[in-house]
C-alpha cells in the first residue's frame, strides 16, 4: 500500500485558496444584500397598493387588523405582517414615492433602520445623512437611535458650522474627511462629573468610559493614550490625549479645556502637533490633525485664533450634559424646592420614628 505524499502548499495555491475565500465572502454579503433590498422594494409596493386600495374601495383603518390577520393565517412562518408594521409600510410609500424610479440609499438598509428613520427624522436630507453613515459605519438601530437623539447631523453633517483651517494646511482630499469626521458640539453626557470638573477629571472620566468616548468621536478613531510624555529641549510636555486615524492615516492629538476658549489654546496644541509629526510620525503617515475641545468658543475669537497657526486644528466645544428644553425646565423644581423637601421628608421620618 502505497503512501499518500502530503501536498505541499505552494505560496501560489495559498493566494488561490484566498482569493476564492474573499470572492465567496463577497457573493454572500451580495446575496444577503439582494434579498435585502427584494424585502424592502416588496413592503415598499405594499404600503403604496394599501394606501390606494384604501382610498378606491373607501375602506376604513379597521381594514389593516383584517389584513393582518389574514396574512399571518397565509403564513405563518413569516414576520412582519403586523398592524403596526402595515402602517409603516403606508408611511414608507408616502415618504419615499420615487423609490423604484431612482436609486435610493435607503434602501440599502435592513427594515428595523427604515422604520426609525421615517418615524424620526423627517427633512429628506438628514434621513439621506443618517442612511449613509448607517452602511458607512455598520450601526445597530439602538446605535442609530442613539446618533438621532444626539443630533448627530446638525453636530457633523453642516461643514459650514465648524471651525477648522483644515483646508489650509491639509490636501484636500484629507481636510475634507478631517472636517467631516469633526462634532461640534461634543455630548459627554455619558459622565457622571458635574459642569465645575476640572481637565484631569474630565479626562480621568473619559478614558474610564473610554468605549463611549470612541463612539462618540466617530467611525475610525484608535486610542494610543493619555498623558502621552514628549521631551523637547531637555523639557517633558504631556498629551491629554493621544489618537490614530485609521482612514486619515495620521495622529490626532485632541487637548482638552475646561474654559472658554483663549488665544493660547491653539498655540499650545499646535506646539504638541509639531513635536508629535517629528518624534512619533512614520514613513508614509500623514501629518498630525488637533481638535481643540472647550467648554465654551466664540466663533469669531475661535476664527482668529486659527488665522496664523500653522497646524491643522478643528475647535470644538463639549457639553456634560444634556440641554433640557425650556418647556421641561419651568416644569422642573428648583435645588431650593428640591433641599426643603429632603427637609420636609427627614422632619416627618423622624417625627414617625419618635411616635414609634
Amino acid at each position: 500500500m502505497t503512501e499518500k505524499m502530503p501536498l505541499h502548499l505552494d505560496n501560489d495555491y495559498l493566494n488561490f485558496l484566498d482569493d476564492i475565500k474573499n470572492r465567496l465572502k463577497t457573493a454572500q454579503i451580495r446575496a444577503s444584500l439582494a434579498v435585502n433590498k427584494e424585502l424592502i422594494h416588496f413592503y415598499w409596493s405594499l404600503g403604496k397598493d394599501l394606501i390606494e386600495k384604501q382610498m378606491q374601495f373607501k375602506w376604513g383603518t379597521h381594514v389593516l387588523e383584517q389584513f393582518s390577520h389574514d396574512l399571518r393565517q397565509a403564513f405563518p412562518e413569516m414576520q412582519g405582517f403586523s398592524v403596526t408594521n402595515l402602517k409603516r409600510m403606508r408611511l414608507f410609500a408616502q415618504e419615499y414615492p420615487d423609490l423604484t424610479k431612482s436609486p435610493q440609499l435607503v434602501d440599502q438598509l435592513p427594515w428595523g433602520h427604515i422604520a426609525i428613520l421615517i418615524h424620526q427624522v423627517k427633512p429628506r436630507e438628514q434621513r439621506e445623512w443618517y442612511s449613509k453613515k448607517v452602511l458607512e459605519n455598520g450601526w445597530s438601530r439602538s446605535i442609530l437611535e442613539m446618533q438621532i437623539e444626539s443630533d448627530l447631523f446638525s453636530r457633523q453633517g453642516i461643514p459650514a458650522k465648524k471651525t477648522t483651517n483644515y483646508h489650509e494646511h491639509l490636501p484636500r482630499i484629507q481636510s475634507d474627511l478631517a472636517k467631516e469626521i469633526l462634532k461640534d458640539p461634543y455630548h459627554f453626557d455619558f459622565l457622571t462629573i458635574s459642569e465645575e470638573a476640572h481637565e484631569r477629571d474630565i479626562e480621568n472620566a473619559l478614558i474610564k468610559h473610554i468605549r463611549d468616548f470612541l463612539l462618540e468621536l466617530g467611525q475610525g478613531f484608535a486610542f494610543v493614550g493619555s498623558q502621552v510624555p514628549i521631551t523637547f529641549d531637555d523639557q517633558e510636555f504631556f498629551l491629554d490625549l493621544l489618537f490614530w486615524h485609521l482612514e486619515l492615516r495620521c495622529f490626532c492629538v485632541v487637548e482638552l479645556k475646561s474654559t472658554k476658549l483663549k488665544i493660547g489654546h491653539t498655540e499650545q496644541l499646535g506646539f504638541y502637533m509639531s513635536v508629535v509629526d517629528d518624534q512619533l510620525r512614520k514613513d508614509g503617515d500623514n501629518r498630525t490633525i488637533g481638535i481643540l475641545l472647550c467648554k465654551s468658543k466664540n466663533k469669531i475669537v475661535a476664527e482668529y485664533a486659527l488665522r496664523n497657526i500653522n497646524a491643522p486644528i478643528g475647535i470644538s466645544e463639549y457639553q456634560l450634559t444634556k440641554a433640557v428644553p425650556e418647556k421641561l425646565k419651568t416644569s422642573l423644581p428648583s435645588i431650593q424646592e428640591i433641599e426643603a423637601e429632603l427637609n420636609q421628608s427627614s422632619h416627618e421620618s423622624n417625627a414617625s420614628d419618635l411616635d414609634g
